[in-house]
């Protein structure tokens, strides 16, 4: 694979087309309100070396404003973590305090899940 291919064009090498030219529509994924969310919060253990982490999985929206609820969870909970595939990370075990936290701002449909 070459290093010098221009990262604009998506997977398209040849057109036979003369006066084609590339436009990429981005998805744009909008935001569900937040008493439409359905977060779920778990804990998790595997592939951690046994480490604790709360999991909060179900977002549908931006990353964007993942980051920023990722970041707001962090700093009130007074943790480490981070925001990845769709995921938030905190470590440690904050079920009970993420939930409330949530709950606060307006996540209405949010439940702890798992044992």
């Amino acid at each position: 694979m070459s290093k010098n291919k221009k990262p604009d064009q998506f997977g398209f090498v040849f057109s036979t087309n003369p006066d084609f030219q590339f436009q990429h529509q981005e998805d744009q994924v909008e935001d569900l309100p937040k008493e439409k969310q359905k977060l779920r919060i778990l804990l998790d253990r595997k592939q951690r070396k046994g480490k604790a982490v709360t999991l909060i999985t179900g977002f549908v929206g931006s990353d964007e404003s993942l980051k920023v609820l990722g970041k707001q969870l962090k700093s009130k909970c007074g943790v480490g973590g981070s925001v990845k595939d769709g995921e938030i990370l905190l470590q440690g075990d904050h079920r009970d305090k993420v939930l409330n936290i949530l709950l606060k701002e307006g996540y209405t449909n949010t439940k702890k899940s798992g044992g």
